[in-house]
Order: structure tokens, then C-alpha cells, then sequence
């Protein structure tokens, strides 16, 4: 059972029509921006457009560890079998709209170390999600895939416009779920058997993070980034996890408002 999840209230107003509750108004009703196969460079971290020629042979070592079962087990696709197959699926990932995929870039050595997508894209609704993630051994847990999820969050809510970023999960992967709220990100709940991946059902867990949230994450974010966090091994000084709780707290004790901010 997943623990955790939010009680906010839900935002309303009555209908002087019919005395129904209703949402809040939307002030800025116009569709967000598609994201566009852009580079997003951060100072660990880079995120490049997929393509097989340039990141294929790094991607293919990050995702071919000793223990790639685990970290491929609830992942869409297994980890791959040889350098051709993975060609493959690089090309038919890189042509994809949605999702859309990055590559993660570790700028101290250049390689690609990972990959992520934006999917989910429903920019009418201002929603977007983060997703299929892979960061390999060498930078999960790191700087570089902190700044990667840094970056994905200014450009999706900030650059693009969306007002909703989701992250989901398998209901069963307790370090994805440790990384949602290490991320600043709240759960919504537990979806009974939403999908078939690989096979197998899958239960699904369910978390977003608003703009509004964001406006208080994102300096957590940048103090945690911070060169002087971390001392001279590289150890960090405070966790994010704390920076990002103790921002949410500060956000959910301020008064809300209606309509706009909603």
C-alpha cells in the first residue's frame, strides 16, 4: 500500500447558474507549447535529442551493467541484447513524438549516461509527464540526474507553460517512488491494474507536481545544486529531500487563492 498520499482540498467556486461547486476559472487558458527537440544544458548536466549515431555506443555501456535486470525490471523494454538490437530501438525511440527522448549527458566526461522522455504531451490541458527514465549506474543518485530532472521541470513549466507534471510509476518500484518525493513531486493515489508491460499487470503509482508547487521546489532545487552543498569528496551537505519537504510545507501553509492560481 502506498503511503503518503495528499489531502488537499479541492479548488472550487459555486456556479451562479445552476449552485453547483465548479473548478476555479482558468486566466491563462491557452495551450502550452509542444516541447521541441531542443538541447537543455545545465552545469552537470546536458539533455541532447536522441540519436542513435552520436549516443548510441554510450548508451549501449550505461545500460549493459551487471545488474541491468534490476534496473530494466520495470522499465517498458528490457535491457538490450546487443549492439544491433539497441540500434534498432534507438532509432524507432528517436522518431518518437511521444514519448519524447533525451539523452543525459554527463558534461564532466561527455558520455551519454542516460536517457528520459517527455510523454503524455496534452498541451489544450497543460499537462505533461516525465518518463521512461533510464540513468545508468554512473550518475543515478547523482548530480547530473538531479539537474536532468531540474532542467525537464524549468522547461516543461516554466519555457513551454504547463501548469501539471506528472510522474508514474509501477506501484511496486519503491526507489521510484523515493525519487518522486525525493523530487518535490506528491502522490495522488494508487491506479489498481492500469496496464500489461512485459506481460505482467502492473498497478500504477500516480504523482504531480504543479507550477505553483514549483515556484517554492525550485530554489530547494538550485540550493541543493549548489556547488557549496557538498563538501570536498563530493558528499552533499543537506539533502534535497528536506529542502524539497520543507519547501511543500511552507507552500501548503500559505493561504491559496482562486481562479489564476489554481
Amino acid at each position: 500500500m502506498i503511503q503518503g498520499i495528499h489531502n488537499d482540498s479541492i479548488p472550487q467556486e459555486i456556479d451562479p447558474e445552476s449552485g453547483l461547486p465548479i473548478g476555479p476559472r482558468v486566466e491563462n487558458a491557452r495551450s502550452a507549447r509542444a516541447p521541441e527537440r531542443i538541447v537543455l544544458e545545465g552545469r552537470y548536466a546536458r539533455l541532447e535529442p536522441l540519436d542513435p549515431a552520436t549516443h548510441l555506443e554510450d548508451l549501449y555501456n550505461a545500460s549493459t551493467p551487471k545488474d541491468r535486470a534490476m534496473r530494466f525490471r520495470y522499465l517498458p523494454e528490457p535491457p538490450p541484447d546487443s549492439p544491433g538490437s539497441f540500434n534498432a530501438w534507438l532509432t524507432r525511440a528517436a522518431a518518437s513524438d511521444d514519448p519524447l527522448y533525451f539523452a543525459v549527458i554527463d558534461r564532466a566526461t561527455g558520455r551519454a549516461e542516460g536517457r528520459q522522455t517527455l510523454l503524455r504531451i496534452a498541451p489544450a490541458h497543460q499537462s505533461i509527464e516525465i518518463g521512461h527514465i533510464y540513468w545508468g549506474p554512473r550518475i543515478a543518485g547523482t548530480r547530473v540526474a538531479t539537474e536532468a530532472m531540474y532542467l525537464f521541470a524549468v522547461y516543461a513549466l516554466e519555457t513551454l507553460g504547463y501548469r501539471r507534471y506528472e510522474w508514474k510509476c509501477n506501484a511496486l518500484n519503491t526507489p521510484s517512488r523515493r525519487a518522486a518525493q525525493r523530487f518535490g513531486f506528491t502522490c495522488e493515489g494508487h491506479f489498481r491494474r492500469t496496464a500489461i508491460v512485459r506481460n505482467r499487470i502492473r498497478d500504477t503509482a500516480w504523482f504531480a507536481m504543479l507550477a505553483e508547487e514549483w515556484s517554492v521546489l525550485k530554489p530547494a532545487y538550485e540550493k541543493w545544486l549548489a556547488p557549496d552543498n557538498f563538501d570536498e569528496q563530493g558528499r552533499q551537505r543537506t539533502r534535497l529531500s528536506e529542502l524539497t519537504s520543507a519547501a511543500l510545507s511552507m507552500y501548503r501553509r500559505k493561504p491559496k487563492g482562486t481562479g489564476a492560481d489554481m
